[in-house]
């Protein structure tokens, strides 16, 4: 009888202590598509770049493990591109998605306004479609703490110590001649500055770039989440807009939203990626292996799976011998033509800043700047994945993968 008892509080201290890890996830998640792309991952990004095309790059490199985002549903990572908008001394930087040939979904918006005294207040605005009506992330601060409470700001206020989900995090303020520092931010308002936006859309993207089985929730929240402490204690989530023309100069005129992606969430097509809370250990496992001991900055890079270096040995992963032909067609829908850059097919000719691509491991580097501006062709989305069975629905592969 007492081995009986014995066992049976092992199995409730075990169950309770899963509903606990679970419940604890759950706070972490928004229940909407943008719980896949991190916006405190990609602030961070943002200001550990250089440029906006080594931004949007990186954000898209599969080892960095921030885009976990497919709006389409084909079961592969979508694209995120990178786009600037220029209002004055005003940068209105979009993230967004080619979710078809014909529609566009943007994901999130970074502001970037400086003053006449070289002061500059940036915020990450996530699209509402992805992550309801104003997510907004920024840096703490200094003198500033209590803004986004609707309190006065009170310039002697010096606590340092902030509750997120339990966890006491130390805060670490900034400046905004600081923020005016960051690399990419000084790099956008020199006077050589030539607008980036990005070159690829629908079906074209850069050779380097092969599309990946994205995680599922638990799993990319199991990796994610080592990186809180840093994330939580260096920004916050505010409802509040710094820019007085968010409205009309980019919501009312500039914003792009799907009709695919509004039709999928109504549907509750997202939710899926929620239904493996048993993955979570996968992630931080993934996170751990990835990670040196005592190097867990967010801004080390994670070394590559074994095995799964070259694109073509990924399970699941299209052959690039099958790809269709890169050359760019001639004529292309007026919504996904990129803006004209004069010296998009020159060297770089910027000071101490290095335009070019070095191509992911086991990608033949291509001969020249030309060759690597052709854009490569999307794995054809209606041809059926070998991850499927003869019912159409996918197995799970790879350690959860959906």
């Amino acid at each position: 009888m007492k081995n009986l008892r014995y066992y049976l509080c092992i199995l409730l201290f075990g169950f309770l202590f899963t509903a606990v890890k679970a419940q604890d996830a759950n706070e972490e998640s928004l229940g909407l598509p943008g719980d896949n792309l991190n916006l405190y991952a990609v602030m961070k990004l943002f200001q550990d770049s250089e440029t906006l095309e080594g931004f949007e790059k990186s954000l898209n490199d599969e080892n960095n493990h921030i885009n976990n985002l497919d709006l389409d549903g084909d079961g592969n990572i979508d694209y995120i591109k990178v786009e600037d908008n220029i209002d004055g001394d005003v940068h209105t930087i979009v993230l967004k998605i080619a979710v078809t040939p014909h529609e566009n979904q943007d994901v999130a918006v970074f502001t970037v306004q400086r003053d006449a005294n070289n002061q500059v207040q940036i915020q990450l605005i996530g699209d509402e479609e992805l992550y309801g009506k104003d997510y907004i992330v920024e840096p703490y601060y200094d003198g500033d703490i209590n803004a986004d409470e609707g309190l006065t700001p009170n310039p002697g206020y010096t606590g340092n110590m902030q509750n997120q989900g339990g966890r006491t995090i130390v805060v670490h303020r900034t400046t905004y001649v600081e923020v005016a520092a960051w690399p990419l931010i000084h790099f956008i308002f020199l006077p050589s500055y030539v607008v980036w936006n990005s070159p690829w859309y629908y079906g074209y993207y850069p050779p380097s770039w092969r599309p990946w089985h994205p995680f599922f929730w638990h799993e990319y929240f199991g990796y994610q989440h080592h990186y809180y402490n840093y994330y939580y204690g260096h920004y916050r989530h505010v409802n509040h807009y710094r820019y007085a023309h968010w409205n009309d100069h980019y919501y009312n005129n500039r914003r792009s939203h799907s009709e695919v992606v509004y039709q999928r969430r109504q549907a509750g097509d997202y939710k899926t990626t929620y239904s493996r809370p048993d993955t979570r250990k996968e992630g931080s496992d993934l996170f751990r292996r990835t990670h040196p001991v005592n190097s867990n900055r967010p801004g080390n890079r994670p070394t590559p799976r074994p095995g799964l270096n070259k694109p073509s040995e990924r399970p699941g992963s299209v052959n690039p011998s099958a790809r269709p032909g890169t050359t760019r067609p001639s004529v292309r829908t007026e919504h996904s033509k990129p803006a004209v850059r004069q010296e998009m097919n020159k060297p770089a000719t910027r000071s101490g800043i290095n335009r070019s691509v070095s191509p992911r491991k086991g990608v033949n580097k291509p001969a020249t700047r030309h060759e690597r501006n052709i854009p490569a062709a999307k794995p054809d989305r209606n041809k059926r994945s070998s991850n499927q069975d003869d019912s159409g629905s996918k197995t799970d592969k790879d350690r959860g993968r959906r």
